[in-house]
């Protein structure tokens, strides 16, 4: 198994060049990091709903909490979102995370009566679920290891430029729904427990 352990480097003058997010030095020791992507069925932009995306932080959180997660970087975009997470099982987590949210997220829409929502999660459920009466997620989340600094760095640009290419804003730290800021040493909406004091190390 890999694992990583990755030291900060934030200088002043990186702080003040919102263009240099968060250079890190890159040691693969044990269990490595993987990026992933979670994406809504039929790309439905679910998450423009501050609510919803509010679900989605706390599961986030409370994975964390639980030292199920590591987290070191994140975006949520109207209809995917994009993780850099490792786990002694990751599969397992996220398959957690994807299952509890889309629980949630459906509470919530029959809840509020979102009923254009509702059937639209119907109508693209896959045939063979006959579980369930309604699928929030497309199936997997397209695991990538990392393997090298420039690959988690890579990684890292691409999550937190995501809002930037798509020209919703001009700067990745004013995404409030991404690691940017976190980054930069800002307040930010979300913790990452992958940047604790400076220092991801991940065992």
């Amino acid at each position: 198994m890999l694992c990583v352990g990755m030291q900060l480097r934030r200088s002043a003058s990186q702080k003040k060049d919102k263009s240099k997010m968060g250079r890190s030095r890159f040691t693969v020791i044990n269990e490595s990091p993987h990026f992933l992507t979670c994406t809504v069925v039929n790309w439905i932009p679910m998450f423009s709903d501050p609510n919803i995306v509010k679900l989605l932080l706390d599961s986030l959180m409370f994975l964390q909490n639980q030292q199920r997660l590591k987290l070191f970087a994140y975006v949520i975009m109207e209809n995917h979102l994009h993780l850099l997470a490792s786990a002694a099982e990751l599969s397992k987590e996220i398959g957690n995370f994807k299952s509890f949210t889309a629980r949630q997220i459906v509470d919530y829409l029959e809840e509020k009566k979102h009923v254009s929502l509702l059937k639209q999660l119907s109508f693209y459920k896959s045939e063979h679920k006959k579980d369930r009466n309604y699928q929030l997620w497309q199936e997997g989340s397209h695991p990538e290891m990392i393997l090298s600094e420039k690959m988690f760095q890579a990684k890292l640009e691409y999550i937190h430029n995501n809002p930037v290419k798509r020209g919703y804003v001009d700067q990745p730290d004013h995404w409030r729904y991404s690691s940017a800021r976190n980054y930069l040493g800002l307040e930010a909406l979300l913790s990452l427990n992958g940047l604790e004091d400076g220092t991801q190390s991940v065992s």
